[in-house]
């Protein structure tokens, strides 16, 4: 959709409903609990090749100059290339998670709306869109960074509306990056006690996976991300999907 639709669906969606999100996440979850485990494996497996490439600079100095790791004060050059490293890692790990978890949302609406469409979990880093997740991943980090700097408390306000923007990544792909951040901000301003409840309440139940031998987490903590899809299926909709959505 256009950012102007998106707008206006907002603005006309009555505020969520924390019952029927719920309930509606734990049915989903019966339906994509292997897909979010898959996710998650994934998530992980990325990550590593970008810390092997934060420490091979180090690595490359240390077999250069060994002496450089003995000097007591912090070596100048391995301070800028960390500083310079740092960056790029964070920004990395943001644009991984972005597009890995826009992608279990969009599997999310396939089996809820029973669609025929393929777990395509690297569909956003492909034809041209991976431009636009690094730059929403550097968004993402600098609002991140900005709500830390507020004593920690800016943070606990930007959990809502960050959690929305791979929502919007998912079923908006007309939108730009900036755009995509301000309808996050504008769909979670209007229900953030809403959302923040699911999070934490689904965050917990997620978390009861640690039960089972500490195993079962990883096949439970994907649930706390569902509301995130019902928040964006309730308090926007899908494009062409109207009817369907008042059906259900």
């Amino acid at each position: 959709m256009e950012f102007k639709e998106v707008e206006e669906k907002i603005a006309e969606r009555p505020v969520l409903d924390f019952g029927s999100i719920f309930s509606n996440s734990l049915e989903l979850f019966k339906k994509v609990w292997v897909q979010g485990f898959v996710i998650l494996l994934l998530t992980f497996v990325c990550i590593i090749p970008l810390y092997i490439l934060v420490y091979l600079p180090f690595v490359a100095m240390g077999i250069w100059n060994p002496e450089m790791f003995q000097e007591q004060e912090p070596n100048a050059v391995m301070v800028l290339t960390f500083l310079c490293v740092l960056p790029v890692l964070l920004i990395g790990m943001a644009t991984l998670t972005l597009g890995l978890m826009a992608a279990f949302l969009r599997i999310c609406r396939s089996k809820d709306l029973n669609l025929e469409e393929s777990d395509d979990y690297f569909y956003f880093f492909k034809n041209g869109r991976l431009r636009k997740l690094v730059v929403l991943g550097a968004m993402y980090l600098g609002i991140s960074l900005l709500g830390l700097l507020v004593c920690g408390v800016g943070i606990l306000y930007l959990v809502v509306p960050l959690s929305l923007v791979p929502a919007f990544v998912a079923f908006d792909e007309e939108c730009s990056p900036k755009e995509i951040m301000k309808a996050s901000f504008q769909l979670g301003n209007k229900n953030w006690l809403v959302i923040f409840g699911l999070i934490i309440i689904m965050g917990l139940l997620a978390e009861l996976g640690f039960i089972l031998c500490f195993v079962g987490v990883f096949f439970t903590a994907m649930l706390a991300k569902i509301p995130i899809y019902y928040s964006y299926k309730d308090g926007v909709g899908f494009e062409n999907d109207d009817k369907r959505y008042l059906e259900n």
